[in-house]
C-alpha cells in the first residue's frame, strides 16, 4: 500500500528530502536590527537571505543565538545559520551550532564582507585568517582554527585611510555599488553546491573570476 506521505510529496511534486544528519553549516554574516539591513558590513546576511530565497525559505527558527533554517543543496542537508550576537561575537553561535550537528570546521561554510575587494569582487578559499574582520576573527577563536572554508563578497575600501572603519562599513551601500553585490551573490550562490560537493576548485575559478558590470 502506498505511504500516505509519499502520495502527497508525488502530488505536489517536491522531492523527497534526503536521509541523514545536517552535515554542513553555512554561516552569513551580519548586524541584526533593520538600521543594518542594506549596510556593507551585512553583505553575508544578503547572500544567505538570497540563498534561502532560492530554496523558497525562510531563515526565521531562533536557535544557538542565531536565526536559523535547514536546506538540501546538492543533495546534502545543511544548516543556514544568521547569527544574532553582532558582528563581533558570531562564533558563539557558529561554535553552538557546529557542536550540536558535530560538524568539522572544513564543513563550516561563513558568507562575509570584505573591505579589500572592490564592491562586486568575490574571493573563495580554504582557510587563513581574518585578516581584520571581527566576525571571522571571532569565529577563528571560537573553534580554535583557521581551516574553514569561506566565501568573501566585496563592498569596497575606504575612500580616505582617515576614514572611520566602523562608520564605513556600517554605511549603507549606494545603488551602484548593491547592483554590483547583487550580482556577485548570484554567483557566490553557483559556487556554494560545488563546495558541498568538495569540487572546491571549481567554485574557487568560478567565483574568484567574476568581475563586476
Amino acid at each position: 500500500m502506498t505511504d500516505i506521505f509519499e502520495l502527497f510529496r508525488k502530488l505536489s511534486g517536491k522531492p523527497a528530502a534526503p536521509a541523514g544528519p545536517v552535515s554542513w553549516l553555512i554561516a552569513g554574516l551580519g548586524n541584526p536590527g533593520e538600521e543594518y539591513r542594506n549596510t556593507r558590513h551585512n553583505a553575508g546576511f544578503l547572500a544567505l537571505d538570497a540563498l534561502a530565497g532560492q530554496q523558497g525559505l525562510h531563515i526565521d527558527r531562533m536557535r544557538f543565538h542565531a536565526l536559523t533554517a535547514e536546506a538540501t543543496l546538492a543533495g546534502t542537508r545543511v544548516l543556514l545559520l544568521k547569527p544574532m550576537t553582532y558582528m563581533n561575537e558570531s562564533g558563539l553561535a557558529v561554535r553552538e551550532a557546529a557542536a550540536f550537528y558535530r560538524i568539522p570546521p572544513g564543513q563550516v561554510l561563513v558568507l562575509s564582507d570584505d573591505i579589500s575587494l572592490p564592491p562586486g569582487r568575490l574571493r573563495v578559499r580554504r582557510q587563513g585568517s581574518a585578516g581584520g574582520h571581527n566576525g571571522l576573527r571571532s569565529i577563528i577563536r571560537q573553534l580554535g582554527t583557521e581551516e574553514f572554508p569561506r566565501i568573501r563578497l566585496g563592498v569596497g575600501a575606504k575612500p580616505t585611510p582617515e576614514y572611520d572603519l566602523a562608520d564605513w562599513v556600517l554605511s549603507a551601500l549606494p545603488p551602484a555599488d548593491r547592483r554590483a553585490l547583487d550580482a556577485a551573490i548570484g554567483c557566490a550562490l553557483q559556487g556554494v553546491p560545488l563546495i558541498l560537493q568538495g569540487r572546491f576548485d571549481d567554485a574557487a575559478q568560478l567565483c574568484n573570476s567574476h568581475r563586476p558590470g
